[in-house]
């Protein structure tokens, strides 16, 4: 099983894929890997950071402010840091877990060629993945190739559904009722 969530910024991504992940291991399922969020400094966004979701190991994926490397918009993204946090967290769950989480495949982390590797090492193995994926991923070739690997289902996040993805991406697992539902 190979799951995708995609949506506009902002919609909620993040924070769907950190409840599939909560719900997963309040189970008892093995699960590891990747989570990024943004960074904020008096109510604006000055860049993002790369987790180990296991571990809590984090990284500066991107500031506005940080030294040299690829830009995508505003934010200079940090290679070595995506590598060292979110390309080691997914090997490690790929070794270890039964489910490995990467969030995100998008413009930032596709300038790794490590990051390209292990997320088509992870999309080809028998694991269950869950990923979310830039909404513009249709425009790059590799996100193109994730996205038509056979298997693999997409869900669209929107207002209307984010409230209610997660669980129904926890029911894709055919968990009992009782993580369907996890307290808040």
């Amino acid at each position: 099983m190979k799951i995708l969530i995609t949506g506009r910024p902002g919609i909620g991504k993040t924070t769907l894929i950190s409840k599939v992940f909560k719900g997963l291991r309040d189970k008892g399922v093995s699960a590891g890997g990747m989570i990024t969020y943004e960074v904020r400094e008096k109510g604006v966004r000055t860049g993002f950071i790369v987790e180990d979701l296991k571990t809590g190991l984090k990284g500066i994926m991107a500031s506005i402010t940080q030294g040299p490397g690829p830009r995508v918009g505003k934010y200079i993204v940090n290679v070595a840091e995506i590598e060292r946090v979110g390309v080691k967290a997914v090997e490690n769950a790929l070794a270890d877990d039964e489910v490995i989480i990467i969030d995100e495949i998008g413009p930032m982390e596709l300038y790794s060629n490590s990051f390209k590797t292990i997320v088509s090492k992870t999309f080809s193995s028998s694991k269950k993945v869950v990923a979310t994926i830039h909404y513009k991923a249709s425009q790059d070739s590799f996100c193109r190739s994730i996205l038509s690997k056979t298997g693999v289902k997409t869900y669209v996040v929107t207002l209307e559904n984010r409230n209610s993805l997660p669980n129904i991406i926890l029911e894709e697992f055919n968990l009992p009722d009782a993580i369907r539902n996890p307290p808040e």
